[in-house]
C-alpha cells in the first residue's frame, strides 16, 4: 500500500495508464489500435498535450511556449480581433434591418405559407416601426437602431441568414459553437486557440452579460475538448466594483510577493504531477488559470475602469450598462484582448412573443446609442479596419402574429414567434464590405431566398477574415480532426472587401 502524498499521487492513474497496465499488458494492445487509428504516436501525443491535429502557427516571436502567446495566422488576415454583439432571444429582422412594406399592405390578412412554426401564428403583422435609408449606400434600417445605422456605409447587412431549428438552446449552440446538439468549442475558443492573446495579463476571450447568464449559460463560451485555457471568462458588467465584477481579483490575506511565492510552489508541485501523469490537459489548464488570475490583479481593474475616460467620450456612449460594457470593450481591445462577446442580458431579452413594439423599442433604447458610439470610437482611433464587429441573435422572428397560447403570451396578439428560416446579422470592420446588403428573404420576410447564408457559412467567413481556412483549421480529438464548421460551410466571398 503506498504511503505519503507522493505515493498517493502515483497511485492515481489516467485512462491511458490504466489501458497500459491492465490485463497483463492486453490493455496496451487496445492502446496500440487507438494509436494506429489516430495516425501514430505523434498525432495522439499532440491531441493529449493540447496542440491538436493541425496546430496553429508558431508564436510570432518564435520563443514563447505559452498557449496564450500571440500567433500568426497561416493566411493573410484582414481582422485581428473580434467583438460579437449578441442580441439573445431572437430580434425581429422585419422590425430592425429587413423592411417589408408588403406586411403593411397585408396586415391582418392570412398569409399563405407551408413553413411550420414553433407556436401557432396567424395573419401578417406589420412592423410598428418606421424605416428609412442611411448613408450614401442607402441601407434601410428601423428607427430603433437609428444611431447604429448612421454607420451604414461601414456595415454589411446579411439579410439571408438561416439556421436549423426554432428553439433557443440548439440555435444558441449552433451560433456560438457550430453544433446544435453536442458539446463543441465555441467560436471565441477557436479564435483564441488559433491566434493566442496579445496581452498575457488579461483573458484573451472575455464574455460580458449583465445580470447573470443567457440561456444555456457557460456552454455558449465553452472550450469543450480544446484546452481549458481557451474558454471564455465571464464577467457581469452591471457590477462597478472590480471585486464584484471579477470574483477573487484581490487577495486580502497576503501581498503580491507572498502570492508569487505560493504560486511558484504550487506550479512546481503541479508540474511534477503533470510529469507523472502524461501531461493531462485539465491540470495544465488549471496551472495556466492560476497564473492568469495572478497577473490580472495588476491590469484588470484599470482596464474595466471607464471613469478614466474623458467626459466627452463617456457622454458619447451615454448612460447605462451597455454603454459601460462597450466602452470597457474598446479599452480591452486596445490592451490586446482577442475576442469579446457582449450579451444584451440574462435569459433571452429579445424574445418578444408579445408586446414587440414596446419590448424591441425599449431594448433598442438601451443599446443603440452605445453601439453607434462604439463604432465611431473604433473608427476615429483607426481600430475598425482590423476589428471585426458581428451583431445579431440566434434567429429572427415570424412576419406573422403569434396567436394566444395559455401561459405563453397572456392572450395578446402583438408579438412574433421564433423564425430560423430567415433572419439578419450585420458585420462591420475587419475586412467586410461596408455599405453592402447581402441576400434577401421573401417579400414578407419568412425565409431566406436569395444568396442564403447558413450559420456555418458565417463562421467560415469569420475565420477567413482572421486568416484561417476553416477546412484546415482543426483539432484532433477522439480519433477525428474536428473543426468549427464540422463538414459544412463556405466562405461568403461577396461580403469580403
Amino acid at each position: 500500500m503506498p504511503h505519503g502524498p507522493d505515493r498517493l499521487a502515483d497511485a492515481v492513474v489516467t485512462r491511458r495508464q490504466l489501458l497500459c497496465r491492465s490485463g497483463t499488458g492486453f490493455g496496451a494492445l487496445a492502446l496500440g489500435s487507438l494509436l494506429a487509428e489516430a495516425g501514430g504516436l505523434g498525432r495522439l501525443a499532440r491531441a493529449a498535450d493540447g496542440t491538436g491535429g493541425a496546430p496553429p502557427a508558431a508564436p510570432v516571436d518564435g520563443s514563447s511556449i505559452s498557449p496564450m502567446a500571440p500567433k500568426a495566422p497561416p493566411l493573410p488576415a484582414r481582422a485581428k480581433r473580434v467583438v460579437h454583439l449578441f442580441m439573445n432571444g431572437g430580434p425581429s429582422h422585419v422590425d430592425t434591418w429587413d423592411p417589408k412594406p408588403l406586411l403593411a399592405k397585408h396586415h391582418g390578412k392570412p398569409v399563405p405559407s407551408n413553413l411550420p412554426t414553433e407556436r401557432k401564428t396567424g395573419a401578417a403583422f406589420a412592423s410598428p416601426y418606421r424605416f428609412r435609408k442611411y448613408g450614401e449606400s442607402g441601407i434601410e434600417a428601423s428607427e430603433i437602431f437609428a444611431r447604429t445605422a448612421e454607420h451604414a456605409d461601414d456595415i454589411c447587412v446579411i439579410r439571408s441568414m438561416h439556421a436549423d431549428v426554432p428553439n433557443h438552446e440548439p440555435s444558441l449552440m449552433l451560433m456560438n459553437c457550430g453544433e446544435a446538439r453536442q458539446a463543441r468549442p465555441s467560436l471565441g475558443s477557436w479564435v483564441l486557440y488559433g491566434l493566442g492573446s496579445e496581452n498575457q495579463n488579461l483573458p484573451g476571450f472575455l464574455v460580458m452579460c449583465p445580470d447573470g447568464f443567457p440561456i444555456a449559460e457557460s456552454q455558449n463560451w465553452q472550450s469543450a475538448f480544446l484546452p481549458g485555457i481557451y474558454q471564455g471568462t465571464h464577467v457581469d458588467p452591471r457590477q462597478t466594483d472590480v471585486e464584484q465584477l471579477i470574483a477573487h481579483i484581490r487577495n486580502h490575506g497576503v501581498g503580491p510577493r507572498a502570492q508569487r511565492a505560493q504560486l511558484d510552489l504550487l506550479a512546481e508541485l503541479n508540474r511534477r504531477h503533470l510529469d507523472r501523469h502524461r501531461h493531462e490537459a485539465e491540470l495544465e489548464a488549471r496551472i495556466q488559470s492560476f497564473e492568469l488570475a495572478y497577473r490580472m490583479q495588476s491590469e484588470a481593474a484599470e482596464a474595466f475602469d471607464v471613469s478614466r475616460e474623458p467626459e466627452h467620450i463617456r457622454a458619447m456612449y451615454g448612460p447605462g450598462v451597455h454603454a459601460r460594457q462597450l466602452l470597457a470593450t474598446r479599452r480591452l481591445l486596445e490592451r490586446g484582448v482577442r475576442f469579446i462577446q457582449l450579451w444584451h442580458g440574462a435569459g433571452q431579452p429579445w424574445d418578444h412573443h408579445d408586446d414587440i413594439e414596446e419590448g424591441h423599442r425599449r431594448l433598442g433604447r438601451e443599446c443603440d446609442q452605445a453601439i453607434g458610439a462604439f463604432l465611431t470610437d473604433l473608427k476615429q482611433r483607426g481600430m475598425l479596419d482590423d476589428t471585426l464587429v458581428v451583431c445579431g441573435g440566434e434567429f429572427g422572428r415570424t412576419p406573422t402574429v403569434e396567436l394566444p397560447t395559455p401561459g405563453a403570451n397572456a392572450g395578446k396578439m402583438n408579438g412574433r414567434d421564433h423564425n430560423h428560416y430567415g433572419f439578419t446579422v450585420w458585420m462591420a470592420g475587419g475586412g467586410v464590405k461596408g455599405g453592402h446588403v447581402h441576400g434577401a428573404t421573401d417579400e414578407l420576410g419568412f425565409q431566406a431566398v436569395e444568396k442564403k447564408v447558413h450559420v456555418h457559412d458565417l463562421h467560415a467567413t469569420i475565420l477567413h477574415l482572421l486568416g484561417f481556412d476553416h477546412e484546415e483549421f482543426t483539432f484532433r480529438y477522439a480519433g477525428r480532426d474536428y473543426r468549427l464548421t464540422d463538414v459544412h460551410g463556405n466562405v461568403v466571398k461577396e461580403i469580403v472587401a
